[in-house]
């Protein structure tokens, strides 16, 4: 039964109500979160465009250099991720993540004039700490606006705009460093700087758009705020009654490091693939005797991220209906752990590009559905903390990712090694989620259990 039904109203009301709720949640701030995402994730990724575009040469960067540089990033994110998401649930989402954009994109303006590759390890180290808290509390965000039931289908929703940042930047990143010249720059730190002023006004807008909570929220009616308030309070309560968890009990929960480790490998993938996909792309040349522009270098980048995203939906909307379960995370685990490994072993560049698709399908199909799982265990100040230590390892995975993956390139002097270890790193992720990530119940589920 219902909060609505508890107070009499009727299946059919208590469903409108409902519906509508969730419509307006949908349509009012997912899109709107999903656009800081988008500028978010092509603003950290900038660097991947910026490398086989002139930067590299300019500033005299190695393979394994490039893959610092990219991954120091995380180092920065790790130290402040835990600290910004309570400070986010301590000082409401509305403030926190307008300040968290507004100083990222600053920062990333100064990557317009970084002169040697110790400024450019400097920059990404604050840019990681600028941008400390922004997926974690987004995420968190969401889970205290919206029932477990509806959770995967709306995270996948937000989560879509990761991938469309790479079918959507690509291009636009090309076409900034085509513009090599303009202003007496050169191309790549014109990119910079196109990808740097959006988060700033964008973080503006924030702080007069986003409302914290439902009761903000004029748009939605007196029935739909009691819905929301009355739903989301009995989900907390039946996670206090069975395992609710205060800050620190949340970081010492197991099943929280169980989901870090899963995360882990996932974004260990995730990462390689962007940050390396657009060097890997270059080197078409010299292994296959291939000849692109920039531009074109641009399209192909973008080419696995498209079908990335229809699959994304489609898989969430599949779990949407039968409610997430292990297989939903664990197949697209294996999935990727074999095929990007068998990337590189292809004969032509068509064929390439074509087992990366299916990796990124795997990866992006998997991790809406991944989120859904912290939210029905954690609450309060234990979900903040919480779901920022499980984001902390993935971003461990974000440092590890690209560091090793030019290092081991540099050692071996392909991409082959490299690749494999991805494979491993997604393996483990997809054995945790069959094995111990599936024991984690819905709070829907626990409503029939005994008190």
């Amino acid at each position: 039964m219902t909060a609505a039904t508890s107070r009499g109203l009727g299946a059919a009301e208590t469903s409108e109500v409902e519906n509508s709720a969730i419509s307006k949640i949908t349509w009012r701030l997912v899109p709107f979160l999903g656009l800081m995402f988008f500028i978010n994730f092509l603003d950290r990724t900038a660097i991947s465009f910026a490398g086989p575009n002139g930067m590299t040469q300019d500033l005299g960067l190695s393979a394994a250099q490039f893959g610092f540089a990219a991954g120091i990033f995380f180092l920065g994110y790790i130290l402040l991720e835990v600290p910004s998401n309570l400070a986010l649930h301590r000082f409401g989402a509305r403030k926190w993540l307008a300040r968290i954009m507004v100083s990222w994109g600053i920062v990333s303006l100064l990557f317009t004039w970084v002169g040697s590759a110790t400024e450019l390890y400097w920059l990404r180290f604050l840019l990681g700490i600028a941008e400390a808290g922004f997926f974690p509390g987004a995420i968190l965000f969401l889970s205290l606006w919206v029932p477990s039931r509806h959770r995967s289908k709306v995270l996948s929703i937000f989560y879509v705009a990761q991938p469309l940042t790479t079918v959507i930047g690509a291009p636009i990143a090309s076409l900034l460093i085509g513009m090599h010249g303009a202003f007496g720059l050169e191309g790549w730190r014109l990119m910079f700087a196109g990808v740097s002023i959006p988060a700033i006004l964008i973080g503006i807008v924030t702080y007069f758009y986003l409302p914290d909570r439902p009761d903000d929220a004029r748009w939605l009616n007196a029935e739909e705020k009691r819905w929301l308030n009355e739903e989301l309070s009995r989900e907390d309560r039946i996670k206090t009654g069975h395992h609710g968890k205060g800050t620190a009990r949340a970081l010492l929960d197991g099943r929280v490091w169980v989901l870090s480790a899963i995360y882990f490998g996932f974004i260990y993938g995730l990462y390689a693939l962007g940050f390396f996909l657009p060097t890997i792309i270059g080197g078409f040349e010299s292994s296959f005797g291939t000849k692109f522009t920039v531009m074109q270098k641009g399209l192909i980048t973008a080419i696995p991220y498209l079908p990335a995203a229809i699959a994304l939906v489609l898989w969430s909307r599949d779990a949407t209906r039968r409610g997430v379960r292990p297989w939903h995370i664990g197949i697209p685990a294996l999935v990727g752990a074999v095929s990007i490994p068998l990337a590189l072993s292809m004969p032509t560049p068509a064929a390439t590009i074509a087992v990366i698709t299916v990796t990124a399908c795997a990866i992006f199909s998997a991790l809406p559905n991944f989120w859904s799982i912290p939210a029905r265990f954690l609450s309060g100040a234990g979900a903040a903390a919480g779901i920022a230590l499980i984001n902390t390892m993935g971003n461990v995975a974000g440092f590890a990712a690209p560091f090793v993956t030019g290092a081991v390139k540099d050692w071996t002097g392909s991409y082959g090694a490299p690749m494999a270890i991805v494979g491993v790193a997604m393996l483990v992720s997809a054995i945790l989620t069959f094995t111990i990530a599936g024991r984690i119940r819905d709070p829907e589920d626990l409503t029939k259990e005994p008190a």
